[in-house]
């Protein structure tokens, strides 16, 4: 497959996965194909159950959040219920975001080669049982934020619109990663409310960081559909930037980088943040020092480091706040 576009590529696996009922994308052998009974498979497939990186690139930021306000409050300590009911959270709300976006695009992912074989295009899930199924989800993940104080569940019900309006973005704007970035940074602004019960600049630089990363990672990550994108019409950064997408993306990363230290230092953080960041700046630039935009394989696996680059700022705020 190396000498095969993105593409022809795709196509291949699809024909594949389509006859095993697993998607084209998912990791082979993953847990949920596994082990699920198979009347479960379908939905985990929904929720990418199968695909854990999505929920932990939306948990990080909480976890951000949470960890920015301790270095605010040190009195107060690290939220470590908070983070851990923001991590099923996390779960919850990125499985009921994918059962939308793959209602309302159910028509594209069937002419796109890598998302023909999730479970509405394929025909394993109707539209109708995947809205029930969204609903479960959002019920669910609606009784961990009445969890929290005032403030913070009414910024959690706000994000609801951010989820909502994203999926259509990629029809009308070049820019549908900055609408994800909105969406899925969201988690450091209620991390940090979770624990002071409003906001401040802090939180909003830090909120504004991890937007710039999300573009970034997202449209490394879109590098896997620019064939498909530009044939079916869909629109996004990385068609956008072309042949520019490494010093494009390179930008977007260096002023997330700038913006998360200045929201450590705004939050009362010091050098040991500020070193510990440096690992998280060495990931970042090793993702863009070996992209291939021609490799979906390869654009893929550095899309998923950046599950590496929420552990290490996690254990920076941590390791800030406990000394």
């Amino acid at each position: 497959m190396a000498n095969l576009s993105n593409h022809e590529a795709w196509q291949m696996s699809d024909v594949n996965q389509s006859q095993a009922g697993t998607v084209a994308d998912a990791q082979k052998d993953n847990w949920l194909d596994r082990h699920a009974p198979e009347k479960v498979k379908p939905y985990g497939r929904l929720a990418r159950w199968d695909r854990p990186i999505g929920f932990w690139l939306l948990f990080w930021p909480c976890a951000w959040g949470v960890g920015l306000a301790a270095l605010a409050q040190p009195q107060v300590g690290f939220g470590w219920w908070a983070v851990i009911l923001m991590f099923f959270g996390a779960v919850l709300m990125r499985g009921a975001g994918c059962t939308f976006n793959d209602i309302v695009d159910r028509d594209i992912d069937m002419q796109v080669a890598r998302t023909r074989s999730r479970p509405i295009p394929s025909g394993q899930v109707t539209a109708r049982d995947a809205l029930y199924f969204l609903i479960a989800q959002a019920l669910l993940a609606s009784a961990i934020l009445f969890q929290f104080n005032r403030f913070t569940v009414w910024a959690g019900i706000a994000s609801l619109a951010l989820v909502a309006i994203y999926p259509f973005m990629k029809r009308i704007t070049w820019w549908p990663q900055f609408f994800l970035g909105l969406a899925f940074s969201y988690g450091a602004l209620v991390g940090w409310s979770s624990q002071t019960g409003s906001l401040g600049w802090a939180p909003l630089l830090l909120y504004g960081g991890t937007i710039l990363w999300v573009i970034g990672y997202d449209t490394i990550y879109a590098l896997q559909d620019v064939e498909d994108d530009a044939l079916v019409g869909v629109k996004s950064t990385a068609r956008l930037f072309g042949d520019n997408v490494r010093p494009a993306v390179a930008v977007l990363y260096s002023c997330a980088f700038v913006l998360w230290n200045m929201a450590s230092i705004l939050a009362g953080g010091g050098l040991i943040f500020a070193a510990l960041s440096l690992v998280a700046a060495g990931l970042l630039a090793w993702q863009l020092w070996t992209l291939d935009a021609d490799d979906a394989e390869n654009a893929l696996f550095r899309f998923k480091n950046n599950h590496y680059v929420g552990i290490v700022l996690t254990l920076a705020l941590l390791a800030d706040w406990a000394w």
